[in-house]
């Protein structure tokens, strides 16, 4: 399902929300969501739950809201203050500029109020403590960081497509950092996860009204994926989790695949684990 997060909820909570209307026990999400930000949250019910490792690493894109010349602990506007700045002076062209140095192939360092584990231990498990430890810079890639002036001029709002694992918090800290000062966001609103997007997405009130116009087949899941579809006893083989050759698939390249019946259904994944024969990751 594409559900629309409303702020204030965890991703976890949505999770438990969808369990209760649906009556599932097992129901997992993907692509994690902070508390205050809202949008495009995808949530797997049953089976179907084990495909959401195929959609973590997905790109994301988001909109939201720069505030420049205050920084907070959280790097949004959640914590508490922690220093000022005078930037009335930063131009349109400065800040687009500093956001183009943000945008590629960046290395970014995680934010201490996140679910980032450091000797075992959760980085806000940590802040909330009081505890700050060192963090090493991870590898991202945001291919879009569009910046628009608002009537106010501390406040920009932007747009941003990156890699999974990128943390908008960070950037938006970031960009007030290279233009002197300090920065934080607000309004985090995630439109689009790959190809799934917010005008998809339903509100919890939504699904509670009527739930099962939400539900899209498992094989939309794979969306983007190459695909093999099967013939009935190839179907059966694969539905026993049965290796097999790449002309009994009738696949190329590096895969995973998804194996379709010929009704169009989700049977299983297939991936290349470096063998003579092809393994399913997934069997549904």
């Amino acid at each position: 399902m594409v559900v629309d997060k409303p702020a204030g909820w965890t991703s976890h909570d949505v999770v438990g929300r969808c369990r209760r209307i649906y009556g599932q026990r097992r129901v997992g999400h993907s692509g994690t969501l902070d508390p205050g930000a809202t949008g495009v949250l995808l949530v797997g019910l049953g089976r179907a739950t084990r495909l959401l490792r195929f959609l973590t690493g997905l790109p994301k894109t988001y909109v939201g809201e720069v505030v420049l010349g205050v920084a907070t602990n959280t790097l949004d506007d959640e914590g508490t203050e922690t220093g000022r700045w005078d930037l009335s002076h930063v131009t349109a062209g400065q800040v687009r500029a500093a956001a183009a140095g943000l945008t590629g192939p960046i290395l970014q360092v995680p934010p201490m109020v996140s679910a980032v584990q450091v000797g075992g231990r959760r980085l806000h498990e940590l802040a909330r403590q009081g505890v700050e430890v060192e963090r090493r810079p991870r590898p991202v890639t945001v291919d879009r960081f569009e910046v628009d002036a608002t009537d106010d001029r501390s406040v920009w709002r932007v747009a941003v497509t990156c890699s999974s694992g990128t943390y908008v918090r960070v950037l938006a800290a970031d960009l007030g950092t290279a233009l002197g000062g300090g920065a934080h966001l607000r309004r985090l609103r995630r439109t689009a996860i790959g190809a799934f997007t917010v005008e998809q997405a339903r509100t919890l009130d939504a699904l509670e009204a009527d739930p099962a116009p939400a539900v899209l087949p498992p094989a939309r899941a794979l969306d983007g994926y190459p695909a093999a579809t099967v013939g009935e006893a190839t179907a059966a083989a694969v539905s026993h989790g049965r290796p097999l050759a790449r002309p009994e698939l009738g696949v190329t390249g590096e895969g995973p695949w998804a194996v379709l019946g010929s009704d169009g259904s989700l049977v299983a994944v297939y991936e290349d684990r470096g063998r003579d024969l092809l393994y399913p990751a997934v069997v549904l």
